[in-house]
C-alpha cells in the first residue's frame, strides 16, 4: 500500500524485518506489546514493563490486568537501583518520583526499540548520570519462561555506587481470584527462596474446577554479570513495601534496607502475597562502565528445577544466544509471505499484519490487556478464519485442521460453541445456555473453498467425519432429555453406532437448513446473533438479510462445485444421509419458496426425521440434480433480495437493507429521524453474487456518503440514535465505539476484498489504504504497527493484535492485490496493482507458498503501471518461458509444472506486464 499524504508516525521502521523505534513511548497510554511462544507462555509488556505473564486463565504469574491497569496499577516488572547519595530510581521508569516528574524538565529520556516479538526500552536520567536498557522476550520452544536482561550504565561523569533490586509481584493463581477471595487465596501461598530467586507453589487452587491440590509453581530468578547470585531476597510483598509504602515507592529500596538471607536451604514463608524480590550485590561503576543482570520469570507444572533453569537461561551469554534464535524463528514464520512495493514502510507494516493471525492462534481471544474477557480459547468463527491465514503461511497443516473442525457440526445445521484445546475437540455447553449464531454455518465453506482452490484436493470433500451432539436440538429450540454427557458428544444412529458423513454432506447441511429457517420477511432468522455478536436482542423476529446473501452465494458456489466434481472425478452420484433428502425438496415434492409456512413445515419434518440421531441409511443422489436444487435456491434468494431488500435513496443511489429487528421492522433506510445504514449489509451481497453488477456503483456511492469519515475511516454503521433493545446490545455502546459506528477493521477489510473481487480496484484500494493510514498514524492511533480490532471516534486503535481482520488483510493482499490465487489447484495470476504500488523500476513482488513450493512472483511493467492499462504479456519460471493458459481473468499456470520443481528453494516467477 502507498498513499499520497505523508503519515506522521511516532514510530519508524529501522530495517527489513519489521523492527521499529519509538521515542518517549511512555508518553502514550494503553500501549502494550505481545511476548509469546508455542509452548503456552503468554506475556504482554508496556513501555514501563507493566503487563501480565500467564500460561492460561488459571495460571497467572503476575496479576491479571486490563488496559486501565497499565497506568493505574503499581505492580510491574520493576528493577530498582539505589544510588548512593541520590536515592531510589527505577530502571523501568516506574517509581513515584519518576511518575511525578513525567511532565517536567527532570523526566527520563526513553526509547523503545522492538521487533518480531522482542522488546527493548532504553532509559536515561541526565541528572543522575545513570542509564538502563531492558530487553524482554519469551524464548521460542516449550518452556514457560520470560526473560529480561537489564544493563545499567554510568552515563555521567562521576563514579556511581549502586544497589540493584528486582521486584516482580508473584500473583501465582487464577484470574478468578483477583476479585473473588483475593486475600483468602493468598493464604494458600507457599513461598520458597533458593540460591537464585523466589518461588511460589500455592497449596490449593480455588477456581471453577473446585478446591484441588495445586502443583503449578511460579518463580522469579536472577543472576548478575558473570553468574553472580543475588545476595538476599524480599519474598513477601508487604515486608518489601513497608508500612505505608507501595510498589512504586517501597521502603526496602528507598531506605536501602538489608534483604533476608536464607539460612540452611533458604527462606520459607506461608500465607502472604509473594514478591520476586531479588537483591543483588552493591556495584560501583566508573563513567561509561556498564553492569548487566538477567531475570527469569518461569511457570512450571511442579516445583521448578532452579539449577537447570538457570543453567539454560540465567546468563547474559545464554540470553543473547536465545534472543537471536527467537528473532530468527519469528522472522522465518512471518517471512513466509513478503511484499515489495513502492512503499517500504507499508511492506514492513504488513509483516506485523502477517504475524497477527499467529498471535491469535497462540493467545486465543484473551490474555492481552484489551482482551480481558473469556478464559482463552477460540470461537467457532475463529477456527475457520484463522485457517485463511494458515492457508497462505502454513498450508501443509490446514487439511487436518479443516477435517477436525467439521466434527463440530450438529445434524440440525448448527454447531458446538465450546471448543476444546485439542484439534477437533468440541465440548457440550457447560453453562447450558442455548445459543445459535446464525452466521456460523456460512464460514466453513468459504474457508474450504479457498483450500480446494489452493490445493486442488477434491478428495477432501469425500472424507468422512463425525457430527457433534449434546442436549440441544432443532437449533437450540428443543432439548434432548435423553442425552447425558456419558453418552458422548458424537451423533449416533438409531442402532447406537457413531455416524459419519462426508465433508460435503456437512457443508450441504450447514447451508441447506438455514435456507428454510426464515422469518416473516422470508430472510434467514437472526437467532442469537450473526457475526456481529452485538446484534443479540432479536432472536424471535429478527432477520439477517446480509447473511441470507452469504448463504445464497454459498449455495450457488456449491452447485458449481458439484458440477466440477462430476467433471473431475467422473462420478455422477453423491451419498447423503437419507433424512437430508427432505432439504433437497426439488428432488421430491418442491416447496413454494415464497411460502414461509411451507418452509417452516419442511424444516419441522426434517427435525422430526433427525432428532439428535439418524437412521444411518444413506442414499445415492445424482450430482446434477443436487446441483440444480442448490442453484434454484440460490437464484430464488438473489431475486428475492434484489426485489425486496434494495433501499432506494433520495440521492439517486441505493443499498441493501441488512436486518429486521425484533419488532419485525426493516432496520435500514432513509427515515425522518435520519439515515440508517450498515456496512455489513453491503459487504456480503458484494462479496458473493447477490449484488447485481449494476448495483455496485450505487452501493459504493451510498457507503461513501453515509459511512465514510475522514477521521476514522469506514464506519460499521451510521448513527441509529439511542439504544435499540429490539436489535442488540451494540447500540448501548456510545456511537463511534466498537460495534456501534466505529471503524471495525474486519468488515472494512472484507469490504475492500469484495470491491477488488468485483473489479472495483480503485475503490477497494482506497478502503485498504484508509485502514493502513489510520493505523500507522501514531500521533492519532497510538498503537504499534498492525491492525486494531477497531478505531474509535477519536481515531485511536483499539483491541490491538488479536483480530480476524489481519487474516482477511493478508488474504486480500495475496489473492486480490497481487493476484496470486488458486483455481482448484492451478495457479492463477491476476494482479490488481495500482500505480503507487510499483517501485521506481516499475516492479512489485510477493514471496509466498503455492503447491508446496516457495515462489517469488515479480511483476515488471514495461509500459503503463495504471490498473486496467496493463495485462500479463509473458511469464518466466526460473528464467525459462512458460506457456500460459489464458483465461478471461488472467493467466493460469498448471500445478503440475510447479509440483515438478525441487523443494527447499525459492523459485522465481517473472511476470511481464504490458
Amino acid at each position: 500500500m502507498n498513499h499520497d499524504h505523508k503519515i506522521k508516525s511516532g514510530w519508524s521502521f529501522t530495517g527489513n524485518n519489521g523492527d521499529f523505534r519509538l521515542e518517549q513511548p511512555d508518553r502514550s497510554s494503553f500501549l502494550y506489546f505481545p511476548l509469546v511462544n508455542e509452548g503456552g507462555m503468554m506475556s504482554s509488556v508496556s513501555p514501563k514493563l507493566h503487563g501480565q505473564v500467564t500460561s492460561g486463565h488459571n495460571t497467572f504469574l503476575t496479576p491479571p490486568l486490563s488496559v486501565e491497569d497499565l497506568h493505574n496499577s503499581r505492580a510491574s516488572r520493576n528493577f530498582w537501583v539505589y544510588i548512593e547519595g541520590q536515592g531510589a530510581w527505577s530502571a523501568t521508569g516506574d517509581s513515584a518520583r519518576q511518575n511525578a516528574a513525567v511532565y517536567g524538565e527532570g523526566a527520563d529520556e526513553s526509547l523503545l526499540e522492538a521487533g518480531l516479538l522482542w522488546h527493548k526500552v532504553s532509559r536515561n536520567n541526565k541528572e543522575l548520570g545513570l542509564g538502563a536498557q531492558i530487553t524482554s522476550f519469551v524464548p521460542c520452544g516449550n518452556d514457560k519462561v520470560e526473560l529480561m536482561k537489564v544493563v545499567l550504565t554510568n552515563s555521567g561523569t562521576k563514579e556511581l555506587t549502586l544497589t540493584p533490586t528486582a521486584a516482580i509481584p508473584l500473583y501465582a493463581r487464577s484470574a478468578d481470584d483477583l476479585r473473588d477471595h483475593r486475600h483468602v487465596t493468598s493464604l494458600l501461598n507457599r513461598t520458597y527462596t533458593s540460591a537464585y530467586g523466589v518461588e511460589v507453589q500455592p497449596a490449593l487452587s480455588f477456581d471453577e474446577r473446585g478446591h484441588r491440590v495445586n502443583h503449578t509453581s511460579y518463580g522469579v530468578f536472577g543472576a548478575a554479570e558473570g553468574g553472580a547470585q543475588p545476595v538476599g531476597f524480599f519474598p513477601v510483598q508487604e515486608e518489601f513495601i513497608g508500612e505505608g509504602g507501595s510498589l512504586d515507592w517501597p521502603e526496602a529500596v528507598v531506605r536501602n534496607l538489608a534483604p533476608e538471607i536464607g539460612e540452611g536451604g533458604g527462606i520459607h514463608k506461608e500465607g502472604y502475597e509473594a514478591l520476586g524480590g531479588l537483591r543483588f550485590a552493591e556495584v560501583t561503576l566508573a563513567p561509561g562502565q556498564s553492569h548487566s543482570y538477567v531475570v527469569v520469570l518461569a511457570i512450571e507444572n511442579d516445583r521448578i528445577g532452579v539449577p537447570a533453569l538457570m543453567a539454560k537461561y540465567g546468563s547474559t551469554e545464554a540470553f543473547d544466544t536465545l534472543l537471536e534464535e527467537s528473532k530468527t524463528f519469528w522472522a522465518e514464520k512471518v517471512n513466509t509471505v513478503e511484499f515489495h512495493t513502492g512503499d517500504h514502510a507499508a511492506d514492513e507494516w504488513m509483516k506485523w499484519v502477517t504475524l497477527q493471525p499467529v498471535l491469535r492462534r497462540l493467545y486465543g481471544n484473551s490474555f492481552l490487556p484489551y482482551h480481558d474477557y473469556g478464559r482463552g480459547g477460540r470461537g467457532w468463527r475463529d477456527l475457520w478464519q484463522d485457517c485463511l491465514a494458515l492457508l497462505i503461511m502454513e498450508p501443509a497443516d490446514v487439511r487436518s485442521l479443516l477435517l477436525n473442525n467439521y466434527a463440530g457440526v450438529r445434524i440440525d445445521g448448527s454447531n458446538a460453541t465450546i471448543i476444546g484445546q485439542q484439534p477437533g475437540e468440541f465440548i457440550a455447553d457447560r453453562n447450558n445456555i442455548p445459543r445459535v449464531w446464525m452466521d456460523h454455518g456460512a464460514w466453513p465453506f468459504l474457508t474450504t473453498m479457498l483450500y480446494l482452490d489452493q490445493s486442488g484436493d477434491l478428495d477432501f470433500l469425500l472424507q468422512e467425519q463425525t457430527y457433534f451432539r449434546d442436549s440441544f436440538m432443532s437449533r437450540c429450540r428443543e432439548r434432548d432429555t435423553s442425552w447425558e454427557p456419558g453418552a458422548g458428544s458424537s451423533l449416533q444412529t438409531s442402532a447406537g453406532e457413531v455416524y459419519t458423513g462426508t465433508i460435503l454432506e456437512h457443508i450441504l447441511l450447514q447451508n441447506l437448513v438455514p435456507f428454510f429457517n426464515v422469518g416473516e420477511h422470508n430472510n434467514i432468522l437472526l437467532e442469537g446473533a450473526d457475526w456481529n455478536d452485538g446484534l443479540d436482542m432479536a432472536a424471535q423476529r429478527g432477520e439477517s438479510v446480509t447473511f441470507t446473501a452469504f448463504y445464497a452465494s454459498n449455495l450457488l458456489d456449491l452447485s458449481r462445485l458439484l458440477i466440477t466434481l462430476k467433471e473431475r472425478t467422473g462420478g455422477d452420484t453423491l451419498e447423503l444421509a437419507e433424512e437430508m433428502t427432505l432439504l433437497l425438496d426439488s428432488l421430491g415434492e418442491s416447496v413454494n419458496y415464497e411460502s414461509i409456512p411451507a418452509k417452516h413445515g419442511l424444516l419441522d419434518r426434517y427435525y422430526g426425521a433427525a432428532p439428535n440421531k439418524v437412521s444411518g441409511i444413506r442414499v445415492q443422489l445424482k450430482l446434477e440434480q443436487v446441483a440444480a436444487d442448490l442453484a434454484r435456491k440460490a437464484e430464488w434468494i438473489f431475486d428475492h433480495l434484489r426485489r425486496n431488500e434494495w433501499v432506494e435513496s433520495g440521492h439517486g443511489d441505493g443499498w441493501f437493507n441488512g436486518y429486521y429487528n425484533n419488532d419485525g421492522e426493516r432496520v435500514e433506510g432513509e427515515f425522518a429521524e435520519g439515515t440508517r445504514m450498515t456496512l455489513t449489509g453491503q459487504v456480503f451481497p458484494l462479496l458473493g453474487h447477490a449484488a447485481a453488477p449494476e448495483q455496485i456503483s450505487s452501493i459504493v456511492s451510498a457507503v461513501e456518503r453515509n459511512l465514510f469519515d475522514d477521521k476514522i475511516g469506514y464506519r460499521l454503521n451510521s448513527n441509529f440514535g439511542g439504544i435499540q433493545q429490539n436489535l442488540g446490545r451494540a447500540f448501548g455502546f456510545a456511537f463511534g465505539h466498537k460495534e456501534n459506528g466505529a471503524m471495525f477493521s474486519h468488515m472494512t477489510v472484507m469490504y475492500g476484498n469484495a470491491l477488488y473481487k468485483r473489479g472495483f480496484v480503485k475503490e477497494g484500494r482506497k478502503v485498504l489504504d484508509s485502514l493502513y493510514s489510520l493505523s500507522a498514524n501514531f500521533e492519532v492511533s497510538r498503537m504499534y504497527p498492525g491492525i486494531p480490532e477497531y478505531i474509535n471516534e477519536q481515531g485511536r486503535g483499539m483491541y490491538t493484535y488479536l483480530t480476524g481482520s489481519a487474516s482477511w488483510m493478508l488474504l486480500t493482499m495475496v489473492t486480490e492485490v497481487f493476484g496470486v490465487k488458486g483455481r482448484l489447484g492451478d495457479l492463477l495470476l491476476q494482479p490488481k496493482l495500482v500505480k503507487e504500488q510499483f517501485d521506481a523500476e516499475g516492479r512489485a513482488s510477493i514471496k509466498t507458498i503455492f503447491a508446496g513450493r516457495e515462489l517469488k512472483v515479480v511483476y515488471t511493467a514495461s509500459g503503463s503501471v495504471e490498473y486496467g492499462e496493463y495485462q500479463i504479456h509473458a511469464v518466466k519460471l526460473n528464467g525459462a518461458e512458460v506457456t500460459l493458459q489464458r483465461v478471461s481473468e488472467g493467466a493460469m499456470i498448471l500445478r503440475s509444472l510447479l509440483s515438478a520443481l525441487p523443494e527447499g528453494q525459492i523459485h522465481l516467477l517473472e511476470v511481464e506486464l504490458a
